[in-house]
């Protein structure tokens, strides 16, 4: 019995269809208002943060690696931010529940990551003799990536939701 290795288009195409299911999943959720718990915007960021340590401890990158992973938290951090900003929040007047409704444009960032994650994994993988050294080298900089991503999105959120639920309250309080 002779076992053939998958081809590459056919681990292209799953990964296709596992990320199209969950955007797709996620895509009904756009527009619906979900329960925003300020007190557990940490957990994410940190829970990834600590897989981000291990990794980068395991592999450390070396040289001009670093300079390119601080470049990616950076930029991370800024297009985090942005998204975070794209998040629509808001408080009930009556409860000072806060509220959260993901934006389409918000959605949209997130394909365009994981087209962008797909584009350099792949051109890594083809780059000749250092392949493996490539793949590494992206591997780092889309974890710091994505730590400045869910990091500063978290941050953003969590500074604005506290803002307008001490305007809610402040209001609250003249009024009664």
């Amino acid at each position: 019995m002779t076992i053939h290795a998958a081809s590459p288009w056919s681990s292209y195409a799953l990964t296709a269809l596992i990320i199209g299911g969950v955007m797709a999943w996620r895509l009904r959720q756009v527009g619906r208002a979900r329960r925003l718990r300020l007190e557990t915007l940490w957990i994410i960021p940190a829970i990834y943060a600590c897989v981000a340590a291990v990794i980068l401890w395991n592999v450390p990158p070396h040289g001009l690696a670093w300079l390119w992973c601080a470049l990616a938290l950076l930029a991370g951090g800024a297009l985090g931010w942005t998204r975070g900003w794209m998040m629509a929040i808001s408080v009930d007047p009556q409860t000072h529940a806060l509220n959260q409704t993901t934006s389409p444009a918000a959605m949209l960032f997130i394909v365009a990551l994981i087209a962008l994650r797909a584009a350099s994994r792949s051109l890594a993988l083809s780059y000749g003799g250092q392949g493996h050294g490539m793949v590494m080298l992206v591997t780092d900089i889309l974890v710091t990536f994505a730590l400045g991503v869910l990091t500063m999105q978290r941050l953003e959120m969590f500074l604005r939701a506290r803002r307008l639920l001490m305007q809610a309250r402040a209001v609250s309080a003249t009024q009664g």
